[in-house]
């Protein structure tokens, strides 16, 4: 009996998911998302994974111990993103590949348990490869989060985006220090909530520019914060995460 070989040499095997179709339009990925399970039971959340009532899946599958599967074909659309949304891109799901990472996520009070390391190398691992292979610009290594604030808070805010920095992963800047001084929340409206949101888009977040800090704005920055401005994830735009963003778009390469 035949098994197929991983496209990836650093995923172990594969273990195939049905759960998978043709990528739209003829999109090719340019882009990697990650994932955490948000499941306690690794088992569990690979089974699920491969079941075709579940309609979710992804690319490749990290353990705890770094080791690696494949689940679907990287040529194929694998169901992971959801309803997301990345610089005007609305089938995400057509542009990426999907990485899930075994971690229960966060609990009922929104703490979230850091990652063994183990995997952290594996994830790098593998994200060097893909981006290597498919010509991933790092600026396009993203979080679930970003394509889908407000209704996803993966990867996570533990999640140590300066180790794939460093390995040439991703795109980051140091945190702009927490300081006194004007600051933009859920009820504020006018042309310097315009301005921010006019900003966010800029950088890739889907959301209305309406001048309106409502719900909507508030998920956005609060995604954008358990990104690039760990150090507080609260939803308000202070000085902090507006200079760091400013400094993301500002030094993000224009190809």
């Amino acid at each position: 009996m035949n098994h197929p070989t991983p496209e990836s040499p650093v995923a172990a095997k594969v273990f195939p998911s049905p759960n998978h179709g043709e990528r739209k339009e003829g999109k090719r990925a340019d882009m990697v998302l990650l994932h955490y399970t948000g499941m306690p039971d690794t088992g569990q959340a690979l089974q699920w994974l491969c079941n075709p009532v579940s309609e979710v899946s992804c690319h490749y599958f990290v353990f705890e111990d770094g080791r690696v599967l494949q689940l679907v074909p990287e040529g194929r659309r694998a169901w992971h993103a959801g309803v997301s949304s990345w610089a005007g891109e609305r089938d995400v799901n057509s542009v990426s590949l999907g990485i899930e990472i075994a971690h229960p996520g966060h609990d009922a009070a929104g703490a979230i348990a850091p990652y063994p390391e183990a995997q952290i190398e594996a994830v790098i691992a593998l994200v060097r490869d893909l981006g290597a292979r498919h010509s991933i610009a790092p600026h396009r290594v993203l979080a679930h989060s970003d394509v889908a604030p407000r209704r996803k808070r993966d990867p996570g805010e533990i999640f140590p985006w300066e180790r794939l920095f460093a390995a040439g992963i991703g795109h980051l800047v140091p945190e702009a220090p927490i300081r006194d001084g004007r600051f933009f929340q859920r009820g504020d409206e006018g042309p310097p909530v315009e301005a921010l949101q006019a900003m966010l888009a800029l950088y890739g977040y889907g959301l209305s520019i309406d001048g309106i800090f409502g719900e909507e704005t508030h998920g956005v920055v609060e995604a954008f914060q358990r990104h690039f401005r760990r150090t507080r994830v609260d939803g308000v735009a202070d000085a902090s995460t507006i200079t760091t963003l400013r400094d993301l778009i500002a030094s993000r390469p224009s190809a």
